[in-house]
């Protein structure tokens, strides 16, 4: 197969960390050809969508002691060439969010790729539907009790109905922006104006579940399905547990509850066309679906002795372009 790659530039990617580079070399080892682009060397001609991209080799990853050790030089590039992304059998678009009005016209560009050629992962009209805050609102059995609202009175009643919440901005990623917040705290209101931009957005405000304490679980599905998890547990002080901040990671296994949830969002994900995806569940509650560059697959596989890439690789050779 010929996959393409829609990524952040590459020099910034961490090759032991990255699930986009554990994809890229699980198609490096299948034999198939692997190009990378970015979202700017996206253009449309004559109704089709062409991209400037670069052949990719990689040298891959080993298993150190506990953690995944890349060699200095660990990607070389080719000469870039502009081709019709329908000469590809599959397309990942994995540029980081957030999703600013520039990734909105990536998206829009990416709907002239025909399905019945090529595989779009995931789906444009897919991302464009699922914030990766917002999506999991209509799973109200799977949720922990959650408000969105600019409003300071409507935040702060939530607050005090529940005694303590997490507030998250629409638009972040990484534990980015996430504060923990308590009507007592004498920066409720700051905390509040800051976040909203002075009533201005929106905000994602959720009842704080003691149980992230024990972590914040990490679920990787393909087309529905939960191939693999990993634990993310807050270190020291900090009630986060996302990587990004510091949070340390641990096996975990699939409960029956996290499978009941995945049951909920399987449909509505292929729906959707939403293939490749990661969601976040803490003490059996879905916090988010994330859909734009969802990780973990790095820490699952070097945790559990899996090759969840080369799952996702066979999966798309099986089935096919999109249906």
């Amino acid at each position: 197969m010929k996959i393409a790659f829609i990524i952040d530039p590459i020099d910034r990617l961490d090759p032991g960390h990255d699930t986009s580079v554990a994809l890229m070399e699980a198609a490096q080892a299948r034999g198939d050809q692997v190009w990378i682009t970015e979202a700017s060397h996206l253009s449309v001609v004559q109704s089709q969508a062409l991209a400037l991209m670069r052949p990719l080799s990689l040298t891959p990853v080993e298993l150190g002691q506990d953690r995944w050790v890349a060699v200095e030089d660990w990607y070389r590039l080719g000469e870039p060439v502009l081709s019709p992304l329908e000469e590809m059998d599959a397309v990942f678009m994995r540029t980081d969010p957030p999703v600013t009005i520039p990734y909105l016209y990536t998206t829009y560009i990416l709907d002239y790729v025909d399905p019945s050629k090529t595989r779009v992962i995931n789906a444009p009209r897919g991302l464009r539907a699922a914030n990766e805050k917002m999506y999991a609102l209509q799973f109200t059995e799977a949720i922990p009790d959650t408000i969105v609202s600019r409003e300071k009175p409507v935040i702060r009643e939530a607050v005090e109905r529940w005694g303590a919440a997490v507030l998250k901005p629409l638009d972040g990623k990484a534990g980015e922006g996430i504060l923990f917040l308590e009507t007592c705290d004498r920066n409720f209101n700051s905390i509040v104006e800051v976040s909203t931009r002075q009533g201005r957005l929106p905000v994602m405000v959720q009842q704080f579940l003691p149980a992230a304490k024990a972590g914040d679980k990490r679920i990787i599905l393909l087309d529905g399905i939960p191939i693999g998890a990993v634990n993310r547990i807050p270190s020291g002080s900090e009630f986060r547990g996302n990587m990004a901040v510091g949070g340390r990671v641990a096996a975990a296994d699939i409960t029956e509850r996290e499978g009941q949830i995945c049951d909920q969002l399987a449909p509505i994900l292929r729906r959707d066309g939403l293939v490749f995806v990661g969601i976040d569940v803490i003490g059996g509650y879905l916090t988010e679906v994330n859909v734009t560059s969802p990780t973990g697959v790095r820490e699952i596989d070097r945790l559990n002795q899996t090759r969840l890439g080369e799952q996702v690789l066979d999966w798309i050779a099986t089935t096919g372009q999109a249906a």
